[in-house]
């Protein structure tokens, strides 16, 4: 389970209506929005990976530590939610460590993994992860083609963790397998807009297969009272990829995800991996990220 930690007014769908330089007189609506994905996840007994925007930890410090107190993983999505391809190494190097050294200013612990804003990995991001001290990154999404995914050479759908350097692995967001690509099954838009039933069931076929599964939602997802924007140049699709069924759908159908299965952090499926010697660049990976609750059709040992 994985939450990036950002705001209503950082996503990408809103750039052409939110100018950065406003960002600072926005109503912030992250923390009242993540203590209650803490409580639904404390309801279900669940840890998850917060990959948390550092300019969030430099406003909200107090939740940061309130999400690391709760026993999840914090990690990093950057400072400024810069897509990486547009940015140089260098500028992609003073992001990371800006946000890597506020959360660990505030967490008072190591950051172990990464995941760029909007999946906009690149190959030549991968050494400066590394430079940074970081073990893994989780921001492949071996899809169909998308118009803000990056792209890692080597990454092909089944192959869910990958060894990318000595020491540093790639975790990649969930698919349905098509061939080489698949078919995006990990949060966000399609998981607001699919039936919750048949998204279930898409996940249920993940597992069996033998693979991990690696989820991911934003606070905002869950916040019907956001406000809304239009005009100014914001395109209906991206309109509508930002606000389809956001709101209190989203959060009953998260909840309903939380309860049906188990879940660990990121860095709980590499350690546990590295311990089994299992699924590092295979289809036979180690225990799953997510497995159903005994009694149900698909349950599995651990």
């Amino acid at each position: 389970m994985s939450i990036d930690v950002e705001d209503w007014f950082q996503v990408e769908n809103l750039k052409s209506v939110v100018a950065r330089e406003s960002w600072d007189a926005r109503e912030l609506r992250v923390e009242r929005n993540m203590d209650r994905m803490l409580e639904l996840m404390a309801l279900h007994d669940v840890r998850c990976t917060c990959f948390v925007l550092g300019w969030i930890a430099e406003k909200c410090p107090a939740l940061v530590r309130r999400i690391a107190d709760a026993g999840h993983e914090i990690a990093s999505h950057g400072y400024g939610h810069e897509l990486v391809y547009a940015l140089t190494p260098e500028q992609f190097r003073d992001d990371l460590l800006r946000g890597k050294h506020l959360l660990e200013d505030v967490t008072g612990a190591r950051i172990r993994g990464y995941r760029a804003p909007n999946f906009s990995i690149t190959d030549w991001a991968i050494d400066i992860l590394l430079e940074a001290g970081l073990e893994y990154d989780s921001s492949a999404f071996p899809t169909v083609a998308h118009d803000r995914y990056g792209k890692l050479a080597g990454i092909t759908a089944g192959h869910p963790l990958v060894p990318l350097r000595d020491g540093f692995t790639e975790v990649c967001v969930s698919c349905l397998n098509l061939g080489k690509r698949g078919l995006p099954w990990a949060g966000g838009g399609y998981f607001r807009l699919f039936p919750y039933e048949l998204f279930r069931r898409g996940v249920a076929h993940i597992l069996d297969s033998g693979q991990p599964y690696v989820f991911y939602i934003h606070p905002w997802e869950i916040d019907g009272m956001q406000p809304r924007m239009s005009g100014g140049g914001l395109k209906r699709s991206h309109q509508f990829r930002h606000y389809v069924n956001v709101g209190r759908r989203c959060e009953a159908r998260w909840d309903r995800l939380l309860g049906d299965f188990q879940w660990t952090t990121v860095a709980g499926l590499l350690d546990r991996s590295i311990v089994t010697g299992r699924g590092v660049g295979q289809h036979a990976v180690a225990s799953p990220v997510v497995r159903q609750h005994a009694g149900s059709h698909h349950s599995r040992p651990g």
